[in-house]
C-alpha cells in the first residue's frame, strides 16, 4: 500500500509499505493492506512504518491524522521537536 506522512513544514516519508502502526486517540491500531476505509484522530506517540523490502521507519509525533482509503494511507502529523 502508498503511504505518505506530512507535516505541515515538509514530507516526512512517502513511499510502500506493508503494515503501519499508529497511536488513535483509543489506543494503538494497525493498518494493513485492503484496510477498510476510516479517519482517525492521533495522539501523541510513535508512527511505525514496515516499508517494503526495507528498513522500518519511525516518527514520534504529538498529534495528527490518519486517513485511509484505497490502499493509500495518508498521515497527517505534529512531529515531536
Amino acid at each position: 500500500m502508498q503511504v505518505v506522512v506530512l507535516s505541515p513544514e515538509k514530507e516526512i516519508f512517502n513511499g510502500e509499505a506493508n503494515r503501519v502502526k499508529v497511536p488513535g486517540a483509543s489506543g494503538q491500531f494497525e493498518i494493513l493492506n485492503g484496510h477498510a476505509p476510516i479517519v482517525s484522530s492521533l495522539e501523541k506517540g510513535v508512527v511505525s512504518i514496515s516499508k517494503t523490502g526495507g528498513e522500518p521507519f519511525t516518527v514520534a509525533i504529538r498529534q495528527g491524522f490518519v486517513e485511509v482509503l484505497q490502499n493509500e494511507v495518508a498521515v497527517l502529523v505534529v512531529p515531536e521537536d
